[in-house]
């Protein structure tokens, strides 16, 4: 869409490690296309996911896998159900009280709506996610496979902004903090109050928020988590003025417009109107 131009690309949790082995296998291919690279809630290693870990064994995947080669994909309830036993006291036991014992509903909000609209896991997608990182913990081991060739994160050269919430469930902050000894690069690392999704759905205005924040350059020494977070420097409001900040310097003083929806110049056509044909289907 934006051919002979380099792009700062996003990702988020699942997304945010899938950008982190695409972004690997295009260095190994010698593909400058990026810029940076900004992942936000995302795990490269998962030796120390968290209380995800509880569900996720040998005979868990099993199971799994068995039940979607059935039907080829996850359903998005299966995948709900288990997030929401990682805080099981926040988003089952007190909704039954409020709901069921004493007959109050809550009011939606636009992060309670955006968080309902889940979506189904293809089979191999879920699979390969779960055993090959999960369980044997490829990817941070330089084994992940990406067209029949494994890929390295240290091959990542480009700026990196990895963004996590110190009550994160999904993504432990420590569990994501670990790219700093993974990708040979210049890291800016920032912890967020909020969990999951409040953390990083945190615009500037919004109450009671703030984050560390703290630049790992290249050819500076690790710093474990805990002394990072005893000498990071504190900032009260939201850490998007310092993406947006961090993105600016990464980036030309030259102003361009961005391309038109879908541009179809370059051969890519609009779809659809947002948000889709899939909210449709049943």
């Amino acid at each position: 869409i934006v051919p002979k131009q380099q792009i700062h690309a996003v990702g988020y949790c699942l997304g945010g490690t899938l950008l982190a082995i695409a972004a690997a296998a295009m260095a190994r291919d010698a593909d400058e296309r990026l810029r940076s690279l900004t992942l936000l809630a995302a795990q490269t290693d998962f030796t120390e996911a968290g209380e995800l870990m509880l569900f996720i064994d040998e005979a868990q995947v099993s199971f799994l896998e068995d039940m979607m080669a059935e039907q080829g994909y996850l359903d998005a309830r299966q995948m709900a159900g288990a997030f929401q036993l990682l805080r099981s006291s926040d988003l089952i036991w007190s909704t039954m009280v409020q709901t069921y014992l004493m007959g109050e509903r809550r009011s939606m909000i636009d992060l309670m709506a955006w968080n309902a609209d889940a979506t189904r896991l293809p089979y191999r997608m879920h699979s390969e996610y779960l055993r090959k990182l999960f369980l044997d913990n490829d990817l941070a081991e330089s084994r992940y496979e990406v067209e029949s060739r494994p890929v390295s994160l240290r091959d990542i050269r480009v700026p990196v902004f990895a963004v996590s919430t110190i009550s994160d469930h999904v993504a432990p902050w420590r569990s994501v903090y670990k790219i700093q000894m993974l990708i040979d690069a210049d890291i800016t690392f920032v912890l967020s109050n909020g969990g999951h999704n409040a953390g990083i759905v945190s615009p500037p205005g919004h109450a009671n928020r703030h984050h560390q924040i703290a630049t790992h350059r290249e050819d500076e020494n690790y710093v474990d988590p805990d002394a990072w977070q005893a000498s990071a420097i504190r900032r009260e409001g939201s850490w998007w003025t310092c993406w947006r900040d961090w993105l600016m310097r990464q980036s030309s003083s030259d102003l361009v417009d961005p391309p038109p929806m879908g541009a179809p110049q370059a051969g890519y056509a609009t779809l659809c109107a947002a948000p889709g044909t899939y909210v449709l289907e049943p």
